[in-house]
């Protein structure tokens, strides 16, 4: 893809975004079919939100995760400020068609970790995280199936990147709990309650925050400090309707809560 060509692409998705419109595909003109060109187009729909970055998600960090999109391993995506909300803001579902909170382990990072030819280990990027966070992520996507359009333009799409809500850093010393096996409630508004844990997560949100550090370091991008980290749902995604409220407890970690309207 040449510049004009990620330009317009990233263009066309933004104004999707912004517009709570959907698009059946990115035209073939100006299509990404690489991750690479995916990333360009996202990187671009950044440059002309306007926005400023944030943080980082991961998309697909569970089998079950990258059979529902049809990929084959996770994805990264821009967290925009504007969209980054604390707990217990109420949300709009007016223009979301997927309708779904996923609650996640969230890492602020405490330094910065830039690119270099070798990958970094888990005990490097762990050694530059900081705080974590019980968090919900509100996702979205601009293509009317984002289960059949591949990774490319999924990426494009900022992994299907849509609303964030940031809870409270934990209290506790996080680095002394097993990640991979703490446990994580989230209940809808009394109506259901759903269960999950961190192995969920690529194993371990540790190793999705890894994961994402390479990620990116494979790109050419740097991790900054201050920046959030969202590491993928550690549960089934909670179905949402107008009204609803959503708390997911962390435990030792936290709460992290948020309601929506239409």
């Amino acid at each position: 893809m040449d510049d004009a060509a990620v330009r317009a692409a990233a263009q066309l998705l933004l104004s999707s975004w912004q517009g709570g419109t959907r698009i059946h595909a990115l035209p073939q003109a100006i299509r990404p079919t690489s991750r690479g060109e995916g990333y360009a187009v996202q990187s671009a729909l950044e440059s002309l939100s306007g926005d400023t970055l944030q943080g980082w998600k991961i998309a697909a960090t569970s089998p079950a995760g990258q059979a529902h999109i049809g990929v084959d391993g996770p994805l990264a995506g821009r967290l925009l400020a504007s969209r980054v909300k604390p707990t217990g803001s109420v949300l709009g579902l007016a223009r979301n068609h997927m309708r779904v909170a996923e609650p996640e382990f969230a890492f602020r990072m405490a330094r910065d970790l830039l690119p270099r030819t070798q990958p970094y280990t888990q005990e490097e990027v762990l050694a530059a995280a900081g705080t974590l966070h019980p968090a919900l992520e509100v996702p979205d996507s601009r293509f009317e199936d984002f289960a059949r359009v591949g990774a490319a333009q999924l990426i494009a799409d900022n992994a299907c990147a849509n609303a964030f809500v940031l809870g409270t850093a934990a209290q506790t010393d996080w680095r002394r709990l097993d990640l991979s096996a703490h446990p994580v409630r989230a209940e809808v508004s009394g109506r259901y309650a759903r269960e999950g844990k961190g192995a969920n997560v690529l194993g371990d949100p540790r190793v999705a925050l890894t994961w994402l550090a390479n990620e990116l370091r494979e790109l050419g991008m740097p991790l900054r400090t201050g920046q959030v980290i969202t590491t993928g749902t550690c549960m089934t995604p909670l179905e949402l309707a107008a009204g609803d409220w959503v708390r997911a407890d962390f435990g030792a970690l936290g709460t992290v809560e948020a309601r929506f309207e239409d």
